[in-house]
């Protein structure tokens, strides 16, 4: 199983990128940008890694994203994942950023762009893997920002394909961002949002309801409802799961106990994710190894998994067709 998955073809569709930075680089940026980290070696950060909800793991997270403050180190943070997403066969990826994280301590929004974009343009260039970016609201900032950073990302539609929202999800609901996702879908842009992990079910119905989003990431506790799961079914509206993300975070206990088997069988367009790698112990090869292990998946419904990673994705028809293709030619030969 663990050759099987190595070289899968898949999509990943939940992942930010500001949480890929491991600790390695982010000592060697904070070194070219002479910027103090409060730990004195790469095991002392390592060791920080130790979260006990969501917000426990934020708080870290906006701390390591303080030494990325030029292009170079956005495009450096991509490149590395974008290697890493290759080498697990990962064929396309659409990516998560934080504008807010960046621009509220002073780096332009431009930087910040201009540095991934690169770093996108360079893997289609030189490893064949595809991309699309979606820039995500801080939804425990007030919509009044998340609205002025819409302003700055319409000049930018040429690269941003859509909107997301993430940061912490108990107490600031999908309704608090119902008008700034209004005006971003009617300038275009692909909707998703973060909803059900932490926060109820209700979430994910308004993030259905509100925001019109095509995508649930995460989706968990939708599964508390039979109604909204028969509708997520009904409407084939896909889910962008990230297991050890929800074992690191203590969304469920142990992995035994991850409602991805659960979801599968009730017919959910469910997919693996890594979400924020770095910090969660594990990228895309490592979250559907560790689901195969504790949960027991046949080679069937992992090629389900995969499968829906693809049909999940913002690519066109004869894109989808086209990888699709290529996971039915990988299955068949098995």
């Amino acid at each position: 199983m663990r050759s099987f998955i190595a070289c899968l073809p898949k999509a990943e569709l939940h992942l930010h990128i500001e949480g890929t930075f491991e600790p390695e680089l982010m000592f060697a940026i904070a070194k070219r940008n002479n910027i103090g980290l409060p730990y004195d070696s790469v095991e002392a950060l390592k060791a920080a890694y130790d979260f006990a909800d969501l917000q426990d793991f934020l708080n870290l997270y906006y701390q390591g994203m303080k030494v990325l403050r030029e292009e170079p180190d956005f495009a450096d943070l991509t490149w590395a994942y974008l290697k890493r997403a290759h080498a697990d066969n990962v064929r396309h990826t659409e990516i998560f950023f934080d504008p807010q994280g960046h621009t509220q301590r002073g780096v332009p929004f431009e930087t910040a762009l201009n540095g991934i974009w690169r770093a996108l343009k360079k893997g289609e260039r030189e490893l064949g893997l595809t991309s699309k970016l979606i820039m995500c609201f801080l939804r425990d900032l007030p919509e009044a920002d998340a609205e002025r950073t819409l302003d700055t990302a319409l000049a930018h539609k040429d690269r941003i394909a859509g909107i997301g929202l993430d940061s912490a999800e108990v107490g600031h609901p999908p309704s608090k961002f119902e008008r700034v996702f209004a005006r971003a879908r009617d300038a275009g842009f692909l909707c998703v949002a973060h909803a059900g992990e932490e926060g109820p079910a209700d979430y994910v119905r308004e993030a259905l309801d509100l925001l019109h989003v095509a995508r649930i990431d995460h989706g968990n506790r939708a599964l508390d409802d039979e109604d909204l799961v028969a509708r997520l079914v009904r409407e084939r509206v896909p889910l962008t799961v990230c297991p050890l993300s929800n074992l690191r975070l203590r969304v469920v206990a142990e992995a035994k106990a991850h409602p991805l088997k659960t979801m599968l069988d009730k017919g959910l367009v469910v997919t693996v994710n890594s979400d924020d790698p770095a910090y969660f112990g594990g990228y895309v090869n490592d979250n559907y190894l560790a689901m195969q292990e504790a949960l027991s998946l046949t080679k069937e419904e992992i090629v389900t998994l995969a499968r829906n990673s693809f049909e999940a994705a913002f690519l066109s028809r004869e894109e989808k067709n086209a990888q699709l293709a290529r996971l039915d030619t990988y299955a068949g030969a098995l």
